[in-house]
């Protein structure tokens, strides 16, 4: 991310949201000013979020502090989840398996391994 775009919503950006507004980040989560969104909804501006990009990236942590906050909605960071992408994904997955079953792998990404094998 930029130095220039990081940080660019602050607390007083959020605070200026309506209690009824709605705040949505399916972008990055850096443009949000450190701890901003968190204390912005448990002070009711915005009165509600809907996050899929977070700081750290798978969230597992279950008391992460928007997954506990009543107004958000968190979900994972999935936008390039389809079925198209998941058929060429298993494609190669399958045929990457079937090159290494035949003893030709394919796409190594660390081919010395393969002269100790």
């Amino acid at each position: 991310m930029l130095r220039e775009t990081r940080g660019i919503i602050t607390a007083a950006d959020l605070a200026a949201m309506k209690p009824s507004a709605l705040f949505v980040n399916t972008s990055r989560s850096k443009l949000i000013e450190d701890g901003a969104l968190v204390a912005a909804l448990r002070a009711g501006r915005p009165g509600m979020a809907a996050v899929d990009v977070y700081d750290d990236e798978p969230v597992l942590d279950a008391n992460h502090p928007l997954v506990r906050l009543p107004n958000a909605i968190c979900t994972p960071h999935l936008g390039f989840v389809t079925t198209e992408t998941y058929e060429v994904h298993y494609e190669l997955v399958v045929q990457q398996i079937l090159a290494y079953l035949a003893a030709n792998p394919i796409n190594v990404v660390n081919p010395d391994v393969l002269t100790r094998l």
